[in-house]
């Protein structure tokens, strides 16, 4: 059924202003990024600190025993999306962690961040243990890092037991433009990590010396790598979660527009198809009184013609 014009002005319309909304959207999603990155850039660089500390602390107390089997529960932090509008991020990164789980980590249980990634665990028949809310700004990282590590110290207390199984699950960037959802352990420490650290040599003339006790030497500097890898781990989820948005909205514009362009050819054809009308109209009602003009001019030759016929 064709449309007026005053319908498809009013479509026009309400297009032109979705095409704002996405694109307000997708500048938002690109300069929410910037922050991000550098948040991760900076505690990556905070993270070698704590790793040092640790190459110190190895170097002094010599081998350390670390990766042994935990029979316990293994707990996942699972970093999600509220915001909405960056497509199936949740989803992806549900569907990859009960594939994980399905590996062998019977008894697992789950510390989610995000309503909507407890919803979308829980379509999946996964109920997480607690769920918390993820940060609204970059000022909001190191209070959820904060918040994660105490739980867990808690949980380890209540375990009553030093050995405890910890994995962080999220969704990092993969080359320039590509991102993939990741599985890694945090605790126990990567046996690798370890072993590399204890064989590295102590480069400095000075040697490290500590006052307090070995134990909480270790324990505070684990910490650190705690709090430090949960921080990395958030921050690369909203860097990936702000970039899945910016291409949900570069594919909504595109998208928009190409409507916006099929409503302005389709407005032009109806347009040009009522200036024919009218013309045509105004045509047809030229001929009319011209005609009509035509007629009456030569109904008075007629009558004055027939005169002397009459005579």
């Amino acid at each position: 059924m064709a449309q007026t014009l005053e319908a498809l002005s009013r479509r026009m319309t309400s297009m032109q202003d979705i095409r704002s909304i996405v694109h307000t959207m997708k500048t938002l999603s690109a300069i929410n990024s910037a922050p991000y990155e550098h948040a991760a850039s900076a505690i990556a660089a905070y993270h070698e600190t704590v790793l040092l500390g640790l190459h110190a602390f190895l170097s002094q107390v010599g081998p350390l025993d670390v990766g042994r089997p935990v029979n316990g529960t293994k707990f996942f932090i699972v970093f999600g999306s509220d915001h909405g509008l960056c497509g199936n991020y949740n989803e992806a990164l549900a569907a990859h962690l009960t594939q994980h789980m399905a590996g062998g980590s019977e008894g697992s249980a789950i510390l989610c961040v995000g309503a909507q990634m407890t919803d979308a665990l829980s379509d999946l028949g996964v109920t997480p243990k607690t769920t918390v809310f993820p940060p609204a700004s970059v000022d909001g990282i190191g209070r959820l890092a904060n918040q994660l590590t105490q739980q867990l110290a808690e949980i380890q207390n209540s375990l009553g037991s030093g050995d405890m199984a910890v994995s962080l699950a999220y969704v990092t960037r993969d080359g320039p433009v590509g991102q993939r959802p990741v599985v890694t352990d945090l605790l126990p420490l990567d046996p690798g990590l370890v072993r590399n650290l204890q064989k590295k040599p102590w480069s400095s003339r000075s040697l490290p010396s500590f006052s307090m006790p070995p134990s909480d030497v270790f324990q505070a500097l684990v910490r650190g790598h705690l709090f430090a890898s949960i921080f990395h781990a958030a921050a690369e989820a909203l860097v990936t979660e702000n970039a899945a948005r910016l291409a949900q909205m570069q594919q909504a514009e595109k998208s928009v527009d190409d409507r916006l362009e099929s409503l302005g050819s389709e407005m032009r054809s109806v347009r040009q198809s009522e200036i024919t009308t009218e013309l045509l109209d105004v045509i047809i009602g030229f001929e009319a009184l011209k005609k009509k003009h035509h007629n009456t001019a030569r109904q008075p030759k007629d009558a004055h013609s027939g005169e002397p016929g009459q005579t």
